[in-house]
């Protein structure tokens, strides 16, 4: 039998860069590729919660506007033999967002879809950029898919 994980969040920012929707992408320092913000949730935190954390840790973005991405990000771990199911959410910035990176990557580049294909190594993270560039780029994202975090303040 194969473990299933559901113990990580993901999550891609948008933000209008020069005028043009971008995607955020960083340089992971272990691994030396490139992907989106993602993280463990801890203790009894929700993952919309530990989302908004890791975005705070890894990027000094603070999340104003959060969305179900409604998508999950999936890959088998072979390593610790675990399939990994991961909820991404979409997280709306401010534009010329401003990015202050922590120890956990080395660079980061606000790209376009194509661009972010290009970049990433794993077929499913191509797939999560598609979906979340059709629901929040291409189209206005449905009301539903928000997620309501005034209880965080």
């Amino acid at each position: 039998m194969i473990p299933l994980s559901t113990s990580i969040v993901a999550g891609v920012a948008l933000s209008q860069i020069n005028g043009e929707t971008k995607m955020l992408l960083m340089k992971r320092s272990k691994g030396n590729y490139w992907c989106h913000v993602a993280g463990h949730i801890e203790g009894e935190e929700k993952a919309w919660q530990a989302i908004i954390r890791e975005f705070k840790e890894e990027t000094q973005i603070e999340v104003c506007q959060l969305y179900n991405g409604q998508i999950l990000e999936q890959f088998f771990e072979a390593n610790v033999n675990v399939i990994q199911i991961i909820p991404v959410f979409a997280v709306l910035c401010p534009p010329e967002q401003a990015i202050v990176l922590n120890h956990e990557h080395t660079e980061y580049r606000w790209c376009s879809l194509q661009e972010a294909c290009d970049l990433v190594p794993f077929p499913n993270q191509r797939e999560v950029y598609q979906q979340v560039w059709q629901s929040f780029v291409l189209n206005k994202p449905h009301p539903l898919f928000e997620v309501d975090i005034s209880s965080l303040n």
